[in-house]
């Protein structure tokens, strides 16, 4: 392989590297091949566009014509997007970690020409530095090794393989009781930062999953610190840093404990599923602070998110994946400032505008400023001024070289955002935003929806470039539940009946748990399916797909649903000092037997309906299930409320086998809904 292959890939991550001297491959069926044949161990380098680390390895090491020279002899060197292919990355950084290391990206590893581990680590500097030997000297010290002790080397790879492969295997165990998930809560209560918000430490992640955990834990239970960590940690990070002022969304985390500097790229993900945290957060508590970071994210997704150049053939576009922390080589130059260029572009109402977002001559980071907020919003008229100041920084900072911005669309994180915009519509009043997320849901339908009904990954210019995978499948049927929920539209639940059976039939392991890749993926090492039970940045498809479950079966009454979620919670329930790894799982099992579902009956176009339905939707408790069924005739024979009539519009609110009286009023029905007094401070 005596080239670089890179300029026929579509991902921008790859598409960076199309130039580098070293002759990157893609991850192919051929390219494992050829490294079988030529006997050569292989490179394997994974990062993603927005990553500032992998670009610096970038420019140090791979733009580097002697570091490339000796990796084009020695090694079979290939890239990886880690977004495109998520299920690689994680068994190579399962294997890193099982040697030991600290994950992270850039990933570097170096396996036998069969795909097994044999070295690992992320970054290198191209010196030995901080105690760390140089890229050039692993690359020599490896391909030694490999030359005078190869047999050696493919044991203990085979052997770590191995390792990993049982490391990935759930334990199972038994029913979960309340008790288990009061013990998880008050684990990630003990880590929680009670001055600056969300876990202590740095640097500082918002960490969902968690936080949505504790919140379904709050409205389940009471148990007030777990609401008031999600409250805390969502009011300091939307005043800080790590969140951007000007333009909308938050980055991906912070490097210090108070969230003022971020590492500056902005995801996708993230901001999904910090909306939906906000919606819950505010409908239990309205709050200025929470309803402008909420519009400001979607203003964000909407002007600056949308992959326009994929639009779907009616025209609906899906959300591109991130926008990269590096412009112009310089990490956070797009989003920083000096006192003396704000004062320019605000002129006379500079000293109103440091009222409130601080500007010092010395700026807070290296000389310049990340913009804070130092006030809470309490009075429209002064939030309005400022928005109109801050849009005039953003016109002004729309004329500095842009970020660069990874326009592909991924099937799991588009059905994340789906989700919470749904969500977000009803809580903050935004009907637009219930129609944006219908129209993200054609787009990705259109462009990632397989004949056969399952999702492909990711897309873009025109193609797919990665195989469907549980998170994608568990991704959009929470998208697709959400809008059967909000819509009473029922191709969306036969939809989604129809997806999470061929996803139990490609992706399920027989034994109630699911592998990450599909029965028919092709080109995984060793033939290994890698699992997907372990909450990230992201929920596991594990955890979505029981919480997809769950849902079904309080929609449908369906046992087969029941029992499905149940297994699949019994399959990751054997080891409980391992449960806190599963936030997402922990939350489908409260929901599965403890769900508040609320069955409306009328006219759908009736208005005291839509007011039944608007304040269902708008709660702040995540296991409430909405069946907008229009009358009880539809519903499952042994359903509580099968039969059960009124003369208008009303709601019943079902908790297991009892239901209650018909509920006509809004105000009732939240009381309704309540598990009592829920003020999280």
């Amino acid at each position: 392989m005596t080239s670089n292959t890179l300029a026929a890939a579509s991902s921008p991550y790859l598409l960076q590297h199309a130039d580098n001297p070293v002759h990157w491959q893609m991850w192919l069926p051929a390219t494992l091949a050829r490294a079988r044949e030529e006997g050569k161990p292989i490179l394997l380098s994974i990062g993603y566009a927005a990553c500032h680390w992998c670009h610096v390895m970038a420019h140090e090491s791979f733009e580097d014509v002697e570091t490339a020279a000796l990796m084009n002899e020695r090694y079979i060197n290939i890239k990886i997007d880690r977004e495109e292919r998520p299920d690689i990355d994680s068994i190579y950084m399962g294997a890193l970690q099982a040697m030991g290391e600290q994950g992270g990206w850039p990933l570097t590893m170096i396996l036998t020409p069969d795909g097994a581990p044999i070295f690992g680590g992320t970054y290198f500097p191209p010196e030995p530095r901080w105690g760390r030997p140089s890229f050039r000297q692993v690359l020599a010290g490896v391909a030694e090794a490999w030359d005078k002790d190869r047999e050696k080397l493919l044991i203990s790879g085979a052997a770590l393989m191995r390792r990993v492969t049982r490391q990935a295997e759930p334990a199972a165990g038994g029913r979960l009781a309340p008790a288990d998930l009061e013990s998880v809560a008050e684990r990630f209560i003990a880590m929680v930062d009670w001055e600056d918000g969300g876990l202590r430490g740095a640097p500082k992640f918002p960490n969902p999953p968690i936080f949505r955990f504790l919140w379904s834990e709050y409205a389940r239970s009471g148990r007030h610190e777990a609401g008031a960590a999600v409250a805390l940690m969502l009011a300091r990070m939307a005043q800080g840093g790590i969140y951007d002022h000007v333009g909308g969304g938050f980055a991906r985390y912070a490097t210090d404990e108070a969230w003022l500097v971020p590492h500056f790229e902005k995801m996708l993900y993230d901001n999904a599923q910090i909306l939906d945290l906000l919606a819950f957060a505010h409908a239990a508590e309205p709050d200025l602070l929470l309803a402008a970071r909420a519009d400001e994210i979607v203003t964000w997704l909407t002007r600056d998110m949308l992959a326009r150049h994929d639009a779907a053939p009616d025209g609906a576009m899906a959300f591109a994946s991130s926008e990269d922390a590096d412009s112009e080589g310089v990490e956070g130059k797009f989003y920083v400032w000096t006192r003396d260029e704000i004062a320019s572009v605000l002129g006379d109402d500079f000293a109103r505008f440091t009222d409130h977002y601080p500007c010092p001559a010395a700026g807070n980071w290296e000389g310049h400023i990340i913009l804070t907020r130092a006030t809470h919003p309490e009075e429209d008229a002064v939030e309005q001024d400022l928005a109109t100041l801050r849009d005039r920084l953003r016109v002004a900072r729309d004329q500095r070289v842009r970020p660069g911005w990874d326009d592909k669309i991924l099937a799991d994180w588009n059905g994340l955002t789906i989700a919470a915009l749904v969500h977000a519509s009803a809580v903050f009043g935004r009907g637009d935003w219930l129609a944006l997320a219908m129209r993200v849901f054609r787009a990705v339908e259109a462009l990632l929806g397989r004949p056969d009904g399952r999702f492909d990954h990711a897309y873009r210019r025109g193609a797919v470039s990665a195989a469907g995978l549980l998170d994608d499948q568990a991704g959009m049927l929470r998208a697709m539940i959400g809008l059967y929920e909000a819509t009473g539209d029922a191709s969306y639940m036969a939809r989604a009946e129809r997806l999470v059976a061929l996803t139990a039939a490609h992706f399920g392991d027989g034994a109630g748990g699911f592998y990450a890749s599909a029965d028919d993926a092709v080109d995984l090492p060793g033939g290994m399916r890698p699992r997907a039970a372990t909450d990230n940045a992201t929920p596991a498809g594990a955890g979505l797909m029981a919480e997809a479950y769950a849902r079904l079966y309080h929609l449908t009454g369906k046992s087969a649903y029941r029992d499905a979620a149940a297994a699949l919670v019994s399959a990751h329930a054997g080891e409980r000092r391992n449960l806190p790894a599963y936030p997402t799982i922990l939350a489908a099992a409260a929901l599965l037997e403890e769900a508040i579902v609320v069955v409306l009956t009328g006219a759908r176009e009736d208005a005291r309906f839509e007011a039944l339905h608007l304040a269902a939707r708008a709660g702040f408790d995540p296991a409430v299930v909405i069946l907008p069924v229009g009358t009880t005739a539809d519903l499952p024979a042994d359903h509580p409320a099968q039969g059960k009539t009124s003369g208008a519009p009303a709601a019943f609110v079902c908790r297991g086998q009892v239901c209650s009286l018909p509920v006509h009023d809004a105000t009732a029905l939240r009381a309704a809904m309540g598990r009592g007094d829920r003020a999280p401070e």
